[in-house]
């Protein structure tokens, strides 16, 4: 059994046969008198207050060069690792497309909502969106177009909406 203990002068470590113990010795860094300890570890003993005192025991391969190689290696664990950057979450558009319906376009153009003088565009719009239900709508947005007037010939612009339901 080695005791390993270090030179009160340069603080060399070493590390010496446990037979040697009380004897003295030069320090082969600084050449310094050293006096080997005693192979000694303090244990606290349970139920006493003094100190209980038991050699400590180094194995051959703690005093090799080797063991004094720094080393930095990770251990694996089964925890996830912790996300330094929050992922922004999921797009409606996305996660429509991940749910098993289907994407669906509907686009109602105020044109095609007048009727005889009264324009149904609100009520048309609104019925479709009752239909379709809240939570399967993914997008609805405004649109501008522009068409041939059959009576005049010219070139009018409207508007409408073009609404992204899952159905």
């Amino acid at each position: 059994m080695d005791i390993i203990f270090n030179c009160r002068k340069c603080e060399q470590e070493l590390a010496v046969d446990s037979s040697a113990a009380g004897s003295e010795i030069n320090c082969p860094s600084c050449n310094a008198t050293i006096t080997i300890p005693e192979p000694v570890s303090p244990i606290p003993h349970s139920g006493d207050d003094s100190v209980r005192l038991e050699p400590h025991r180094a194995s051959a391969m703690a005093s090799s060069a080797a063991a004094k190689v720094e080393m930095h290696l990770k251990v694996a664990s089964n925890k996830a690792p912790e996300s330094l950057i929050a992922k922004p979450l999921a797009t409606l558009e996305v996660a429509a497309k991940e749910s098993d319906k289907k994407l669906r376009v509907k686009t109602i153009k105020h044109t095609d909502c007048i009727e005889v003088g009264h324009d149904r565009y609100d009520e048309m719009v609104s019925a479709f969106l009752i239909k379709v239900g809240e939570s399967h709508i993914v997008n609805i947005s405004p649109i501008n177009y522009s068409h041939v007037d059959i009576g005049s010939q010219k070139i009018l612009t409207d508007f409408g909406v073009m609404i992204v339901y899952k159905g």
